[in-house]
């Protein structure tokens, strides 16, 4: 599953295009890229395991699209089609503002912008699950996870760092040989909701990064080479010596990456697990309008770069362009994501919502609507 989401583009079923009423047939240009034909009608019928049958169609999140490709492929046998492509949050918000998506994968909170652009009616940002977000590097002889603090952490990001072996790399691991190699940056180049969370990070570790670069899903790099998706910076990564970047823990296990323990907020440094992820996800203050965020999460067990990711939506769903049937569909799979979805994963390397979140996010998928009635039917 993996590997498939690794090659770039990601189609489960057909790809999403046109109006929310249909589905058209995509023949999955890009490489890697699997697609299926997709029905050119909504059927409201609900299969004999509860789940409506439907296509529903989103884009967005490279981070969410292995989570998203697994939940696709159970639900295609029971008669629900996701087409989703994962072609990085910003697009995946556009795509779903511009009515070519019935959702957007996000890994930040909806911005003011984003919001001003959903014209539709209200939107919705529902959590879904964590996972961290990993500063894993490509260096020969250095086997071992390195330890890396915030401000070492921007240093190099910031261009300020420039070999292995500098100092304040070697002060924090005394003890492991490193070489005298250059440092070569691999960054996101698109839209990006883990480039938000990764450079959120940074932005609150360093001032200088805070003042000059600052956060968002584009910023303008200093340094470095930029890649599409997390499948790009992985492939980057994966082939250049001596260079560093940050990925999803899922793609970082695909190319079995070393990543680095990276000091919390509590002071220790801690390695991205699943157990850290999950504890990133303890605590953290739930706003009214669940825009939650992991970065240096009060947890002492915390990953301090964990995210988030969300499903965007609007609250009355057909008022939002959709069919009943469509909207009844999305409503299926948003709470097979957030029920029996959740305990898959795990397998995948990703972290459940803690339960009060996920009451939370459970109660948003409740009060969507079709043209005021519950979407759920």
């Amino acid at each position: 599953m993996l590997a498939l989401a690794a090659s770039g583009a990601l189609a489960l079923g057909a790809t999403a295009c046109g109006s929310s009423n249909k589905s058209s047939t995509s023949s999955g240009g890009s490489t890697g890229s699997a697609s299926t034909s997709a029905s050119t009608s909504t059927s409201t019928n609900a299969s004999s395991s509860g789940v409506a049958s439907g296509t529903v169609s989103g884009a967005g999140s490279t981070f969410a699209a292995p989570v998203y490709m697994q939940w696709g492929s159970e639900l295609k046998s029971q008669g629900l089609t996701v087409n989703y492509q994962a072609v990085g949050s910003g697009a995946g918000v556009a795509a779903w503002t511009a009515g070519t998506a019935n959702f957007a994968g996000n890994d930040s909170s909806l911005a003011p912008a984003d919001i001003a652009a959903a014209k539709k009616g209200k939107a919705v940002q529902i959590p879904m699950f964590f996972g961290a977000i990993t500063v894993s590097y490509n260096l020969s002889g250095v086997k071992a996870g390195l330890k890396l603090d915030g401000p070492t952490v921007a240093n190099i990001f910031l261009g300020k760092i420039k070999t292995w072996n500098d100092a304040a790399i070697k002060a924090l691991n005394p003890g492991i040989t490193l070489p005298s190699a250059n440092i070569t940056i691999v960054h996101r180049s698109d839209s990006s909701g883990t480039t938000k969370g990764f450079t959120k990070f940074l932005s609150a570790v360093s001032p200088t990064w805070a003042s000059k670069i600052g956060a968002d899903k584009v910023v303008k790099w200093p340094t470095g080479t930029g890649a599409k998706g997390n499948a790009g910076v992985a492939a980057a990564v994966k082939q250049t010596a001596g260079s560093v970047g940050y990925v999803e823990e899922a793609y970082a296990l695909q190319n079995n990456f070393t990543t680095a323990s990276v000091k919390n907020s509590a002071g220790k440094f801690v390695a991205p697990t699943l157990a850290s992820t999950s504890a990133a996800g303890e605590g953290l203050k739930i706003p009214a309008d669940l825009g939650i965020s992991a970065i240096n999460a009060p947890n002492p067990a915390a990953y301090p770069i964990a995210s988030q990711t969300f499903i965007d939506v609007y609250q009355d769903l057909c008022k939002g362009g959709l069919d009943q049937g469509t909207a009844k569909a999305l409503a299926s799979f948003l709470n097979f994501g957030l029920g029996k979805g959740s305990d898959e994963l795990a397998q995948l390397y990703y972290a459940k919502l803690p339960a009060p979140i996920l009451a939370k996010a459970q109660a948003a998928v409740s009060g969507l609507q079709c043209n005021g009635s519950p979407a759920a039917g």
